[in-house]
C-alpha cells in the first residue's frame, strides 16, 4: 500500500506529485535539474475534493527516506502531525492568525532533521488576511534550499497575485459519485446503497459524504431542511423557516464541537493537575480562558459552515427543480424527494426558479460579507416562496 492509495479520483494531480516525489540519483546534477520539484505548491479545487488529503500524501512521500511511494513509520508520524520535519499551519477560526504565520516561517528556515525535506501544510489558506498573507510571501520569496510549501485553497484568485506567481498550481477536479461511494464502501465499510446516496447528496464532497453515511442524524437534519425549504407558503412561513434553518446549522455545529470540547478541556486541567470536579486554581485560570476563547471562535466558524453547508443543500435543491421543469429528471441529486420537488416545479416558471437560485448566492455572499445569518436567510427564503 502507497501514500496514494487512499486517494479518489485524482489521477492527473497525483501522478504530477509523484514524479515531483521521485529522488534523483545522488551526485546527478543533471537529474536534479531536470526533477520535477519545485519549493512551493498550491493545491486548488472544490470543497471536499480531498486538497489536504493530497497534500499530506505528498509531504509523506517527500518525507519518506525511500522511494516516493512512502514508508510506513513517516505515514504514522505524519498523520499524527508528529514528524519532526513536517509543519502543519490551519485554524479552526475564521482566519489564520499572524503569529501563526510567523511560527511556520520561523520553523521553515530550519534543516530537516530526519527526511529529505523539512514540510510545510498550510490548510485553508485563502483564511489569511492581507497582512498575513504577506509574512508568508517573505518566506516563499527566498525559501531554504530544501525547505517545500503546500498551500491549499478552493482557488488561486483567494490568494495574492504575488503569491500566486511563486508557488506551482495543481488543479483537483470534482471527483465523480461513483469514485466516492467506492471510497466509503472500501474505507468506511458503509453499505453500497448507503453509499451512493450519500455521495450524492454531498454532491461528491468527500468529507461531507462521509458524514452523511456513518452519522443518521446528519442524514436527518439534511432532509428536514430541504422538506422546510419546499414547505413555504408566504412570508411569516419564510421568516419561521430562516430560524429553523438557523437552529438545525447550530445543532449540526454543536454536534461536531460538543464532544470535542469536553474531551479537550478534560485532557487540558489533567495535563495542569487538576482532579475531576476540582475547581481551578487561580493561577491556572487564564490557560483555561485561553482554551475556551480558542473553542468560541472554533463554534463561530462551525456555525458559519453549517450554515454554508445548508446553502449548498438548498442549491443542490432548487437545482433539482429547474432541472424537472426542464424535462432532465434524470440529472437530480435529491430523488428521495423527486415527488416533492415536481411538485414545486409544477407551481412556478424556471425563472421565479433562477431567482430563487441567485438570492441563495448572494445569501452565501452576505452572510460571508457579516451580515445577520438570520437575516441573509430570511432574505433568501422569501424569494422561495410557491404557493
Amino acid at each position: 500500500m502507497t501514500v496514494w492509495d487512499g486517494l479518489t479520483g485524482q489521477a492527473d494531480a497525483i501522478a504530477i506529485f509523484r514524479a515531483a516525489a521521485e529522488r534523483p540519483a545522488d551526485g546527478d546534477p543533471e537529474a536534479r535539474a531536470g526533477s520535477a520539484m519545485t519549493h512551493a505548491w498550491l493545491i486548488t479545487g472544490p470543497p471536499g475534493s480531498g486538497r489536504s488529503n493530497l497534500a499530506f500524501a505528498f509531504a509523506t512521500a517527500l518525507l519518506s527516506p525511500g522511494t516516493e511511494a512512502g514508508d510506513e513509520n513517516a505515514r504514522r508520524l505524519v498523520d499524527a502531525r508528529t514528524h519532526p520535519d513536517l509543519t502543519v499551519l490551519s485554524t479552526e477560526g475564521v482566519i489564520i492568525k499572524m503569529d501563526a504565520v510567523k511560527e511556520a516561517v520561523k520553523r521553515s528556515q530550519y534543516s530537516p532533521s530526519v527526511g529529505r525535506y523539512r514540510v510545510v501544510v498550510v490548510e485553508d489558506a485563502d483564511r489569511m488576511v492581507e497582512r498575513t498573507s504577506n509574512v508568508l510571501l517573505k518566506a516563499l520569496e527566498e525559501p531554504p534550499e530544501r525547505t517545500v510549501w503546500i498551500l491549499c485553497a478552493p482557488s488561486e484568485a483567494d490568494l495574492l497575485p504575488t503569491i500566486r506567481s511563486r508557488v506551482r498550481s495543481v488543479r483537483l477536479r470534482v471527483p465523480s459519485v461513483d469514485d466516492v461511494a467506492e471510497l466509503l464502501v472500501a474505507r468506511d465499510g458503509v453499505d453500497r446503497a448507503t453509499a451512493e446516496r450519500a455521495a450524492r447528496e454531498a454532491q461528491s464532497h468527500i468529507g461531507m459524504a462521509r458524514r452523511l453515511a456513518t452519522n443518521p442524524e446528519a442524514r436527518a437534519r439534511r432532509e428536514e431542511t430541504l422538506r422546510a425549504a419546499l414547505g413555504i407558503r408566504g412570508v411569516s412561513a419564510a421568516v419561521n423557516a430562516a430560524a429553523r434553518l438557523l437552529a438545525i446549522a447550530g445543532d449540526d455545529a454543536k454536534a461536531i464541537t460538543l464532544e470535542r470540547d469536553a474531551a479537550e478541556r478534560e485532557g487540558v486541567l489533567r495535563s495542569l493537575g487538576v482532579e475531576p470536579g476540582q475547581s481551578v486554581p487561580p493561577g491556572l485560570r487564564g490557560q483555561i480562558k485561553a482554551l475556551e476563547d480558542d473553542q468560541k471562535r472554533r463554534a463561530t466558524r462551525s456555525l458559519r459552515d453549517g450554515i454554508d453547508r445548508i446553502l449548498v443543500d438548498l442549491t443542490s435543491l432548487y437545482r433539482d427543480v429547474i432541472m424537472v421543469q426542464l424535462g432532465r429528471e434524470t440529472s437530480v441529486i435529491n430523488r428521495e424527494l423527486l415527488t416533492e420537488v415536481r411538485a414545486a416545479g409544477a407551481v412556478c416558471a424556471p425563472a421565479a426558479t433562477l431567482f430563487t437560485l441567485d438570492a441563495i448566492a448572494q445569501a452565501r455572499q452576505r452572510i460571508e460579507s457579516n451580515v445577520a445569518p438570520a437575516l441573509a436567510l430570511e432574505a433568501m427564503l422569501v424569494s422561495a416562496i410557491r404557493r
